[in-house]
């Protein structure tokens, strides 16, 4: 395009190392049909019998397509049947003019070819849409196995180009061709790849603050006057469980004293704003260099339904086009379904809740001292392994529900049902992730009881404690133990199954044979007219493709749906975890590159997508960033021990008041925040219980609480810190949301280039549309 121009987003995208476009200023274009190329091919196993159903609905189906004009090419190997699909000029041709008569046109009148993702994308859904006289279509035959497979074709040259460029592991530090992706895979896949690739780079700053907040609470680890406290402590305090669990020394937990404090510190409250801060600006420059990359493709003004609409009539010029359709009944139903399943996810929940009491109360009553002594951190960590393992099975679940919503409520196309199962997996997702989560940020040491008085599950197993430094760190742990899981597990099976079915594939098949020096020329060089690959390249070729691992419309899901999982993680506990958005960013680095040599080399090809947007995801991040907000300042407010400690230091510690002393502003905050339980008040504990290892009886012990040691009631200080607590939390929420908001509205969503360019581009089209307008009349006139 003469006199085109970069847009300055992308320009600074390649400057930054996210993308790299090869310095390029005219736009690439998408390879084209060769007349070596086939758009589809289809996969059937050899059938003897004539006769069966089977082989006449495979000889039906081919039938019908070639009634629409495509060109079969049909090539026998062994028990195999391939039946190569290519399709006739006139089909693309009618699609270029009604695309170009569209409402929504973005058409570039330079473009006069038709790319081969835009034809591949055309004869898929041909193919989808094609019924035999029964009703049947494609899907329905691959279910009964009328066909075995259908897949597009890897374009050697391009594949070997991108895997040069982009899939390889040498390639993690560089930046993304995502133009190049584009053009072979479409705009669906190249966009996740340049939201993962902006992702990725947002989370080097986020890291780093992050790493600085642990290393902050790192420098004060011995020489902080709480852990001093804790660890210099003669306090005895109250058994964790009953009958076997006795007394025990505060003083034992000096290591885990330590622990809270890298995690529950000053810093977590900024880091906390900052991440909520983050998460806004993320997704507003996001939005930017998505305008922008959209608008250099020529699809900003591209729209979902007039494509559909235009691929029917392409398809067949008597469709008719599916009515949109609302049941009130459909959608109660589908609600009280979902409502359910959620309700199950958060049964399951407790489930978890009722094992880790039971774990902590058996590792507790155990022969194994150190387990004894650790059983509610033993309890903690194996509960965090099943729920690894809850998550594990009903993801599964989760899908085949979500599925069959989805076909009740009877969507009126793909689009519409991807986007409503998207909504719903991610809901029951979100709930298996974060259900567990939120028990132990916000419940969990809160509803236990007390001496005399304790909660407990079926009249038997208490409730679990807290440590007396906090809770916090039961929350680092969870999070950690699953994130690191997560990602290092899936990561590992996500690569290696796919490399080892190919594998497995390749090893049990006879070598292919080597492609003929005629037909290997004929790849490298412009064909002509008319020209094909001989059979036995084309088998060879059809075949390579076949042995590789099969890819679905939902595949491309799959891979969003973790990252934005992980993106939860990453924001809604940070504050709990400082060391998420590091652990992120690791992980992303090698994701990338995972995800690219898995598509590249080890999958089928994707069916190319167009799209000039990720579409619903959108809207579930920015109710993340939200949720992350109300969360993070939950766990500041609530769950950390930051409030108490700031109502210690000024009102009830030696420095209340604005008293000048010489001992530490937080010294005596530890034995402030216990309370004392006496034998004589209650029956709670044994007298075997109340002796300590070194054989001396106590009468009395401590447990974390604020209340009376006469009556157990709570004591003023409770009230007042729980005031506090809630006044930080809305306090926190609301200058935090107005950050949010100023940060939406400083950052636009379009750059003004973008918007120049848009509008000069759609004049210049009307005054074309006007001018061809002009000449046809004169031309008329003539005649």
């Amino acid at each position: 395009m003469p006199g085109h121009r970069r847009q300055p987003s992308i320009e600074l995208l390649e400057f930054i190392g996210v993308v790299r476009e090869n310095g390029s200023d005219q736009p690439s274009l998408p390879p084209v049909h060769t007349p070596l190329s086939y758009d589809y091919v289809l996969v059937a196993k050899t059938i003897d019998d004539q006769q069966k159903e089977t082989f006449k609905k495979q000889l039906a189906f081919i039938e019908e397509l070639k009634r629409k004009n495509l060109k079969v090419t049909k090539i026998m190997d062994d028990n195999i049947v391939f039946y190569g699909i290519q399709a006739p000029k006139e089909i693309f041709e009618k699609y270029r003019y009604l695309l170009k008569v569209s409402d929504a046109c973005n058409w570039s009148c330079d473009l006069n070819v038709v790319p081969l993702s835009t034809r591949i994308r055309i004869v898929h859904f041909i193919l989808n849409h094609t019924l035999l006289h029964t009703g049947e279509d494609l899907r329905t035959l691959m279910k009964k196995k009328v066909f075995e497979a259908k897949f597009c074709l890897h374009e050697k040259k391009k594949q070997r180009e991108l895997r040069q460029s982009w899939a390889r592991w040498s390639a993690c530090l560089q930046g993304q061709p995502i133009t190049a992706v584009r053009n072979y895979f479409g705009e669906k896949v190249a966009l996740y790849y340049l939201w993962l690739g902006w992702y990725t780079y947002l989370l080097i700053p986020a890291a780093v603050i992050g790493l600085i907040v642990f290393l902050y609470g790192l420098a004060f680890f011995n020489s902080s006057p709480l852990i001093k406290e804790v660890c210099e402590a003669n306090t005895v305090m109250c058994p964790l469980c009953d009958k076997r669990c006795k007394v025990w020394q505060l003083s034992d937990t000096c290591m885990y004293a330590k622990v809270s404090l890298l995690f529950d510190n000053n810093g977590t409250v900024l880091f906390a704003m900052f991440m909520a801060v983050w998460a806004t600006l993320f997704l507003e420059f996001w939005k930017r260099h998505r305008a922008s990359y959209v608008c250099e493709w020529k699809v900003s003004d591209w729209c979902e339904e007039e494509e559909e609409l235009i691929l029917e009539i392409v398809n067949s010029a008597t469709c008719t086009p599916k009515k949109y359709k609302h049941s009130y009944l459909r959608s109660t139903l589908v609600l009280i379904c979902v409502t359910i399943m959620i309700l199950v996810i958060i049964g399951l929940t407790l489930a978890l809740v009722v094992f880790r009491v039971m774990a902590a109360v058996l590792l507790a009553e155990g022969s194994w001292e150190f387990l004894s002594l650790h059983s509610n951190t033993g309890a903690m960590m194996l509960g965090a392994f099943l729920h690894y393992l809850i998550i594990t099975i009903m993801t599964r679940i989760n899908r085949i529900v979500a599925m069959k919503l989805c076909e009740i409520e009877e969507t009126r196309s793909f689009a519409a049902t991807e986007r409503s199962f998207t909504v719903k997996m991610f809901t029951f997702q979100f709930f298996t992730y974060f259900s567990s989560l939120f028990y132990v940020a916000f419940f969990l040491g809160r509803i236990n009881g007390h001496p005399g008085g304790y909660v407990r599950i079926a009249r038997k197993w208490r409730l679990e404690e807290c440590h007396p430094s906090g809770c916090l760190t039961d929350l680092f742990i969870q999070m950690a133990i699953i994130m690191v899981l997560k990602q290092t597990i899936s990561n590992v099976f996500e690569f290696t199954g796919p490399w080892f079915n190919t594998w497995l594939k390749r090893k049990r098949t006879q070598k292919l044979q080597r492609k003929c020096a005629h037909c290997y020329l004929k790849e490298d060089s412009e064909s002509k007219e008319g020209a094909e690959l001989c059979d036995n390249c084309k088998l060879r070729e059809w075949l390579s493709n076949y042995h590789l691992n099969d890819v679905d419309s939902f595949s491309l899901f799959d891979e969003f749906l973790e990252m934005v999982i992980q993106f939860s993680f990453t924001t809604i506990f940070v504050a709990a975890f400082p060391l998420a958005p590091l652990l992120a960013l690791i992980n992303n680095v090698i994701e990338i590159r995972l995800d690219a040599i898995k598509m590249v080399t080890l999958e089928r090809r994707l069916v190319p997508k167009k799209t000039n947007d990720i579409g619903v995801w959108t809207d579930v991040l920015e109710a993340i960033g939200v949720l992350a907000v109300i969360a993070n300042g939950l766990v500041i407010g609530v769950s950390s021990d930051f409030i108490p400690r700031l109502v210690y230091r000024y009102h009830y510690g030696p420095c209340a008041n604005g008293t000048v002393t010489d001992i530490d502003c937080m010294s005596g905050y530890i034995n402030n925040t216990l309370s004392i339980a006496r034998v004589d008040d209650h029956n709670e504990f044994s007298a075997d219980q109340m002796e300590t290892h070194s054989g001396l009886k106590l009468s009395y012990c401590s447990y974390k609480d604020y209340r009376s040691n006469e009556d157990y009631s709570l004591t003023p200080q409770f009230w007042l810190i729980l005031a506090v607590r809630f006044a930080f939390v809305i306090l926190f929420e609301h200058v935090v949301v107005i950050c949010k908001f100023i940060a939406a509205w400083f950052v636009p969503s379009a750059p003004i280039e973008v918007k120049n360019h848009r509008l000069f581009d759609k004049l210049n089209r009307l005054k074309e549309e006007l001018r061809c307008s002009d000449d046809d009349t004169e031309w008329d006139g003539k005649v």
